[in-house]
């Protein structure tokens, strides 16, 4: 899978490119401890940090990131970004743009009177024939002020132009900065065609591939890690 990003000329330099989601993991799960203490279980057990499928989804596809710092105060977000003369005709400036309420009026992500946000794109993105964007919160970054809408578009036709990220923000009491390369939309490619789905009783093979493997995961821990994942490029 080949994924072509692009953006005016005059900015090349000037952004922060897209990356592996891999090499943007948050502090927080670097520094979170392996295993802690269980009053329920009396004894240390594994924390999230030890969960492959935790932390592989957050390293799964690549980040958008913020292109500038972003001042937040009293609700009210404010930067200074002095960009040169852009080559694309109606090209953003901002980092962020807004919705009015009454567009996700009606909906959970509405809150009273508060408009959406829009993380303005500044790079375009296309991918190969047949296959869709997926753009999503960040995995697991519920440390974040803001929530993504999630959205697909085919982006394999779609490429012309950036593709921007709604979002609602959800903290009333932050106040501070949204540093330049905060990841704001963790995106990654799926097949357009839809899969065909198929239930069935479990054959006495089934029964008992499932019996072995479930008696292996009780006899210890690591059975997923060391015998079912794949490994991953580092990013």
């Amino acid at each position: 899978m080949n994924i072509t990003f692009r953006c005016d000329p005059a900015l090349i330099d000037l952004l922060p490119r897209p990356i592996p989601a891999k090499a943007a993991l948050p502090d927080w799960l670097r520094q979170m401890a392996p295993r802690a203490a269980s009053a329920v279980h009396q004894r240390s057990i594994r924390t999230v940090k030890q969960c492959p499928p935790f932390v592989d989804a957050m390293a799964h596809g690549f980040m958008v990131l913020l292109p500038c710092d972003v001042t937040v105060h009293d609700g009210q977000f404010s930067w200074g970004w002095p960009l040169p003369a852009l080559t694309v005709h109606g090209h953003p400036r901002a980092p962020l743009s807004f919705h009015v309420p009454e567009q996700i009026a009606g909906s959970p992500l509405a809150h009273g009177r508060q408009s959406a946000l829009k993380f303005n794109s500044f790079w375009t993105i296309e991918l190969e024939a047949g296959w869709s964007l997926m753009a999503v919160h960040p995995i697991n970054r519920d440390d974040l002020p803001f929530r993504l809408v999630t959205g697909l578009v085919d982006a394999d036709r779609f490429s012309a132009v950036g593709i921007n990220f709604p979002a609602v923000w959800i903290d009333p009491d932050f106040s501070g900065v949204l540093l330049r390369g905060t990841p704001v939309a963790q995106c990654y490619p799926v097949p357009r065609e839809a899969p065909t789905l198929v239930c069935e009783a479990m054959s006495s093979a089934d029964v008992a591939r499932y019996d072995a493997l479930a008696d292996r995961i009780l006899a210890g821990p690591g059975v997923y890690r060391k015998g079912y994942r794949s490994k991953r490029a580092a990013g």
